[in-house]
């Protein structure tokens, strides 16, 4: 399984947590910021270190980031910043991309100018949101310690129209599911007899080698 490769503009708190944490769980890692001694600091822990203007679109095009997996705009102090990195980002053809903002105002900006995510380092810590990029099809994870999350997932093709127990989830991918959500209720004793929907949302718990694995069927299917 090929690693996935993300890019994070701003070596902040926030910025150089999600980038060592991505680091750390075997991503490819580029970090752009025009800080020197930032670049500096955290060169060894990733796999690439740039210093350069991050709203030079110039530069962000000889970078060679078009096919990675995803972009974090960690630059939320300077909104002016953030917005241009986003709108050149999306240029680029990056499919995901998750930005910080320190306001809900700004929050709705960068939405509106193609950010996927918005989050508020202050509220969700820089770890949490690399875990949960790491989770592979950027579907809602909940990490519950540093090997087992809770995530929220589409079921396969193939499990439409069947059940629970026809399926035997535990046996084939090791994971179990928790509850099922079904025309905006969720239910958290689901029936194993019940065939699954193709507008279900299946909620797994189980560990992350495993949730990953299963995600990474379901982003193939998608493709």
């Amino acid at each position: 399984m090929q690693n996935k490769e993300f890019v994070v503009f701003g070596l902040g708190r926030f910025g150089t947590s999600v980038a060592i944490t991505l680091a750390e769980s075997g991503c490819e890692v580029l970090v752009v910021d025009d800080n020197e001694d930032k670049i500096n600091e955290i060169a060894p822990f990733v796999t690439h270190a740039v210093r350069a203007h991050i709203t030079d679109g110039d530069t962000l095009k000889t970078l060679g980031i078009k096919n990675f997996d995803g972009a974090v705009v960690a630059i939320g102090e300077d909104l002016e910043a953030s917005v241009m990195t986003t709108i050149l980002v999306k240029e680029l053809g990056i499919p995901y991309i998750l930005a910080k903002a320190q306001s809900e105002i700004q929050a709705k900006i960068l939405k509106k100018v193609g950010a996927d995510m918005v989050v508020f380092p202050e509220k969700e810590t820089g770890v949490r949101i690399a875990n949960n990029l790491i989770m592979g099809n950027f579907f809602d994870a909940v990490e519950l310690s540093s090997t087992f999350s809770l995530i929220e997932c589409d079921p396969l093709k193939d499990w439409i129209g069947k059940s629970l127990k026809e399926l035997n989830l535990r046996a084939r991918y090791k994971v179990n599911v928790i509850a099922i959500k079904r025309y905006d209720e969720i239910n958290v004793t689901p029936d194993a007899n019940e065939p699954i929907e193709a507008d279900d949302v299946m909620i797994f718990i189980g560990q992350n080698e495993y949730l990953n694995n299963l995600q990474e069927i379901k982003k193939r299917e998608n493709l």
